[in-house]
């Protein structure tokens, strides 16, 4: 039976609650054998913006995925000279993972905008299925993505998320204004963050 691999990519700036709910719930409806983490170094559409080191970011995915046997960390873009492009991600997982199902999980938002990704048809031709996290009473229009992007219908999985409003950049603010930010986060991740100063300044 094909192994079916969920890849979960992102900057991880901090890894949050949401992130892991997310995460589990994608694991479940999606039937994934395994879920990789993909922390993105070099993310092309955050250039210019403060993003922590990817040694701390690297380091509070790994605290977050902690023992379960569903999480994996990929280095897949560690190890590699940036910038880091999603089409590029997933075909050095497909050539590592030749037999497996690739199914990519993305948010609604990115699936609105996926037509101005780099270019978008050959990564949609890369993936096996896309994972979209969809927020309550999100609307898509996908008679429109569709025309922009054939073959696309067939390929979303809808995966129906609880509503979770917490974002990364919501917890470097409260950290960085001094606002409670504790139970956002994994256990293991509030502990680095607070005993290394991060997202202080």
């Amino acid at each position: 039976m094909q192994q079916r691999i969920g890849i979960f990519g992102g900057t991880f700036d901090p890894p949050h609650l949401g992130h892991m709910i997310l995460a589990a719930e994608a694991v479940d409806q999606l039937h994934l054998d395994r879920l990789l983490w993909v922390l993105t170094p070099d993310p092309p559409h955050k250039r210019g913006c403060r993003i922590a080191s990817w040694e701390d970011r690297l380091q509070l995915v790994m605290a977050a995925l902690g023992d379960d046997p569903a999480f994996e960390l990929s280095r897949v873009d560690i190890d590699r000279p940036g910038p880091h492009y999603t089409l590029d991600t997933v075909r050095l997982l497909a050539q590592a993972h030749p037999d497996a199902a690739l199914i990519y999980l993305i948010g609604g938002d990115s699936l609105h905008d996926l037509p101005n990704w780099h270019r978008p048809q050959e990564f949609l031709e890369a993936c096996s299925e896309l994972g979209v996290m969809r927020r309550p009473g999100d609307a898509v229009d996908m008679t429109s993505l569709e025309a922009q992007l054939p073959d696309l219908t067939a390929k979303v999985r809808f995966i129906d998320a609880p509503l979770l409003e917490i974002s990364s950049r919501e917890i470097r603010e409260r950290i960085h204004s001094g606002h409670p930010y504790r139970y956002y986060l994994p256990p293991t991740v509030f502990e680095i963050i607070k005993q290394r100063g991060l997202y202080r300044d």
